[in-house]
């Protein structure tokens, strides 16, 4: 049982996958940013054509 506890503790699998989530979590949210300023100037070009008709 004690053996098991240790090999338990000792296991960073979980570290791994968490670190994982936590770069994919940033990634997402930096993508998202980019994403949304790339949007709204888009936006702005179309409201620009649209006026100039």
């Amino acid at each position: 049982m004690l053996a098991m506890l240790v090999k338990l503790l000792r296991d960073e699998g979980g570290a791994t996958a968490i670190e994982y989530a936590m770069v994919a979590s940033l990634v997402s949210v930096v993508a998202f940013f980019c994403i949304s300023s790339i949007g709204n100037s888009v936006s702005a070009h179309f409201e620009s054509v649209a006026n100039a008709l």
